[in-house]
């Protein structure tokens, strides 16, 4: 009888052990569900997190951010010619200095550039574009869209041509001007501009035409107007002015975390 007693009392013993962890398992498994569930309603908040509305919020705060740095530039403008005009009443500088600081300000392209100009417009390809000339493969949309190097190659260019002075949009461009795209927009010292895109430059005409025409870059994408309807304009201006940089000078570099 002990046998026979021992017997079932192992069996359930042994039942109870192998149980136990499957039970231990199923309680943790919907524990974390709940916790899955509670994170993702504190999360959305009662709103439907499947949609696109925060990207379209920040796509408007890039926007409202973007109209604000412009009305920071037209106000910091206005404030420089203000600070220029009480300097220049008396200074105590001779007219060869005043003379030497005003070709450092045109240089810096701080000043207005008047002259006769050239404006290249580059724009999208239109979304349904397919190959216009036999022996190219149709368009993946890497192809319909301008890119930060096509905007890089034409400016570029007219500084090659001997440009005075060049405004991208409503931007005079100085020295540390970084011409950057993210996605299919531009990024332009703090503003953000959408295509076509308008680059002008104050120069000769036909020396910017023929450096335009020359540049490997631009022949390369030359290809991609000629086949899949790439923008491409270059129309001379006459005599326009091209106003003076209005930013910041100060230069923004990376810094390494400590």
């Amino acid at each position: 009888m002990s046998n026979s007693a021992d017997s079932p009392q192992s069996g359930s013993s042994a039942r109870r052990g192998s149980f136990r962890p499957v039970r231990l398992l199923t309680v943790s498994v919907f524990a974390l569900a709940g916790l899955i569930f509670f994170t993702s309603f504190h999360t959305a908040k009662g709103t439907n997190i499947r949609t696109d509305a925060s990207l379209l919020k920040l796509s408007d705060l890039i926007q409202e951010r973007s109209h604000k740095n412009g009305e920071l530039d037209e106000s910091n403008a206005a404030l420089r010619d203000q600070v220029e005009a009480l300097a220049e009443r008396d200074d105590g500088s001779t007219k060869a200095e005043d003379a030497k600081l005003a070709a450092l300000e045109k240089s810096a392209g701080t000043q207005k550039v008047t002259g006769e100009a050239v404006t290249v417009t580059l724009n999208d390809a239109p979304p349904n574009a397919t190959a216009k000339l036999p022996g190219y493969p149709e368009p993946q949309p890497d192809y319909l869209v301008i890119h930060q190097q096509d905007l890089q190659a034409v400016v570029n260019a007219l500084w090659q041509g001997g440009a005075k002075g060049i405004k991208v949009m409503d931007q005079r461009l100085i020295s540390t001007s970084a011409v950057r795209c993210v996605g299919n927009t531009l990024i332009l010292q703090g503003r953000v501009y959408s295509p076509p895109y308008k680059i002008q430059a104050v120069g000769d005409p036909e020396k910017l035409r023929q450096a335009l025409a020359e540049s490997p870059a631009i022949q390369n994408y030359m290809v991609y107007v000629n086949v899949y309807g790439l923008g491409w304009k270059v129309e001379e201006n006459g005599t326009v002015t091209l106003p003076g940089y209005s930013g910041t000078v100060d230069l923004h570099y990376a810094k390494p975390v400590e």
